[in-house]
């Protein structure tokens, strides 16, 4: 007959659903069960090898997330060896008259090899065992780790500010912000884990106590009374079982102990444990040269072990050499080459250098963070938020042009629009800015500052302090983040300035890869270039993105046969766009709270505008209340946490958005008919009902 065959995913499903139950319920059997001397062996080996490859996996791993089942395998393992225990002490209690073989080999091995047969040694090496495991190893490991698991709660608030200030300053994308997010929320899950886990270790050490304390008296009962032994041959024989039941079960416990003490102590880097321990307790030739000396001054003086402390002066010396003649082959000096001057030349049309639209020029220590030989951040950082503004705003900026300057003091940096300064601020490299989100509860050593994006206060730490800061509710930035948030704020800030003649070029020719006909039909027919430039920067100017260029091209194509004014062909196009500005300015709110301006001032406003056309003015004493009602407006508007937006009549809205923009620049000025259907307006102030 054809055997039966399972798919291979059905096998692998069925296996992974049932090695784990079957295990813990194996183990769980094994305390109601008796099992033969031979596969107590067996079990009792597998703890001793499952302790080793638990203490080598730690010692391997580079964060305490890569070994993530470490938890759980301290509890399957502290399981197992109580397992072990009550099904050692059955044996040993109706065995244990037949001899010192009577709990398989493993245990009459350990009691004879360990303890040399000596009761009162294997007492007091027990003892000693469980003392460093129960009060040194375990009690340190699950301090460090309820430690660790309470920073780790307080830390996450500021780690999730700091991901999304990356993720909004296009420094990483959505998948490594989740990624990242994950990893915030699986650290703290591992550190409360382990100060779980390891009260179970505590609890197996005072059990193993217990157990062995259990064995030798029952076994001295049960070998005197029920089998007739002397008192010495039950004690010889009950007390060497008891000894070495115990001591096989604390040697794999101590260890695992270890292991956890190892993975929650150790600081988050790329290097294992032991990679840490040779570059940095051997990188220093000096501490060997002392060490060294130190020793050999030992072993000379009379009564001292010589051999021992001269043998060991004489490796850690030679250890010295070698390192020092490492670090001087890894800092091999290049020489310099003097060139001779060249002759003057004649000036030429060569010498004319052509001006940077964007340029970023950084002091000498801040050369590390945009060169490339130095593994600089920040070259990758400007690649992403370029990317980023370009996929939100809708055209890609000029590259930003990176320059040295030692014109500049050591630690700053300045940003440049077309050879003029638009910011400029200071950074110091290896060292994170706590920025203060107004939410603090502490203060921090450092410099102090102010973030150039954002403008709140600030400090210069050093890393040692990220934890700290992180913990007393600070965003902490890098240095490289600090810049690019800066960039990326000034050229939002800039957008309009940024766009060209050449970029505009650019975007029609992207659009006609999608739509050929589409941008042909409008341009040179219709409309230059110039003119789509000037409408493009007009919306830029006011914060509104331009990436729905088919939109556009299709407002102006209706428009532009009618009129070639910018400022309506602006406004046409705004109203095409009407659905996009508001959501932008409101997300997904039906319900849009707005400032609106008193029927009388609307009034006023008329009469200037059908007086003097796009050139009207506003009186000075109504312009100056009118100004500053805006003002006390918008500024309960973002205490409220909505944005500050005033709603008027289509004639006016350009009028009043010249006049306000720089008096209110928070301030958005939407006309009524660029509220898309669906929308309700709510009145939130009223503007001018007093004039």
């Amino acid at each position: 007959m054809n055997a039966i065959k399972f798919p291979a995913w059905l096998m692998n499903v069925t296996s992974s659903m049932i090695i784990g139950p079957f295990i813990i319920v194996m183990m769980l059997s094994m305390m109601v069960l008796p099992l033969p001397p031979f596969v107590l062996d067996i079990f009792f080996s597998f703890n001793i090898a499952l302790a080793i490859m638990v203490l080598l996996t730690s010692l391997y791993t580079v964060r305490p997330l890569d070994f993530m089942a470490f938890p759980t395998v301290l509890l399957v393992s502290t399981i197992l060896r109580l397992s072990l225990n009550v099904a050692s002490t059955r044996i040993v209690l109706t065995q244990g008259h037949t001899g010192p073989a009577a709990a398989g080999k493993v245990i009459e091995s350990f009691g004879h090899f360990l303890i040399g047969g000596n009761y009162a040694v294997g007492i007091v090496v027990f003892i000693i065992l469980t003392i460093i495991n129960f009060v040194v190893v375990t009690k340190g490991a699950g301090r460090i780790a309820e430690v660790g698991a309470r920073f780790t709660l307080d830390a996450m608030p500021g780690k999730q500010m700091a991901i999304d200030a990356d993720l909004n300053a296009g420094l990483i994308g959505e998948q490594d912000a989740r990624r990242r997010r994950t990893e915030v929320a699986q650290e703290a899950e591992f550190y409360g884990a382990m100060d779980g886990a390891s009260k179970y270790v505590r609890g197996d050490a005072v059990a193993g106590i217990m157990v062995t304390v259990i064995n030798i008296v029952g076994g001295l009962i049960v070998g005197v009374v029920q089998h007739d032994l002397s008192v010495a041959a039950a004690a010889k024989d009950y007390t060497l079982l008891a000894i070495g039941d115990g001591l096989v079960a604390q040697i794999p416990s101590l260890v695992i102990s270890t292991a956890a003490g190892i993975v929650v102590s150790r600081v988050a880097s790329d290097q294992d444990i032991g990679k840490q321990l040779l570059s940095q307790l051997l990188a220093k030739p000096n501490v060997l040269w002392i060490a060294a000396g130190l020793l050999g001054s030992m072993g000379i003086i009379p009564g001292m072990p010589h051999v021992a402390f001269l043998l060991l002066a004489g490796i850690l010396g030679g250890a010295a050499y070698l390192q020092r003649y490492r670090n001087q082959q890894s800092a091999e000096v290049v020489p310099e080459t003097v060139t001779p001057p060249a002759d003057a030349e004649e000036a030429t049309w060569k010498d004319i250098i052509p001006v940077d639209t964007l340029g970023l020029e950084v002091g000498y220590r801040l050369i590390p963070l945009v060169d490339k030989g130095q593994g600089g951040e920040l070259l990758k950082r400007i690649k992403g938020l370029r990317k980023k503004f370009a996929q939100e705003v809708g055209f890609l900026p000029p590259s930003v042009h990176i320059r040295d300057n030692l014109e500049l003091k050591p630690n700053v940096y300045r940003i440049t629009l077309k050879d003029v300064e638009i910011g400029r601020a200071e950074a110091h490299v290896g060292q994170l800015m706590a920025i203060n989100p107004g939410m603090v509860n502490g203060t921090l050593p450092g410099i102090a500052a102010t973030d150039p994006a954002f403008g709140l206060p600030a400090i210069w730490i050093d890393p040692n302090l990220r934890d700290q800061a992180q913990l007393l509710g600070y965003t902490v930035v890098d240095t490289s983040t600090v810049i690019a948030t800066h960039l990326n704020h000034l050229i939002t800030e800039n957008a309009a300035d940024l766009l060209g003649r050449r970029e505009v070029q650019q975007l029609l020719d992207h659009l006609a890869t999608d739509f050929p006909k589409l941008a042909d039909e409008l341009i040179p027919k219709l409309l230059s270039v110039a003119a789509l430039q000037k409408i493009l920067q007009n919306l830029l100017a006011e914060d509104i993105h331009i990436r729905d260029m088919r939109s556009i091209i299709d407002a102006l194509s209706e428009a532009a046969p009618r009129t070639q004014d910018i400022n309506e062909l602006t406004t046409a196009v705004r109203v095409a766009l009407g659905r996009s500005i508001v959501q932008q300015i409101f997300g997904s709110h039906q319900e849009l709270p707005v400032l609106m301006l008193d029927t009388r001032l609307e009034r006023l406003l008329f009469q200037a505008v059908q007086a003097s056309g796009e050139q009207a003015a506003i009186e000075p004493g109504l312009a100056d209340t009118l100004v500053k009602q805006v003002m006390q407006a918008a500024q309960q508007q973002e205490k409220l946490g909505q944005p500050a937006v005033l709603l008027v009549p289509a004639a006016l809205r350009w009028l009043l958005t010249r006049f306000l923009r720089r008096m209110v620049p928070q301030l958005k000025v939407l006309s009524q008919a660029e509220i898309p259907d669906g929308k309700s307006v709510r009145v939130s102030h009223l503007i001018g009902g007093q004039t």
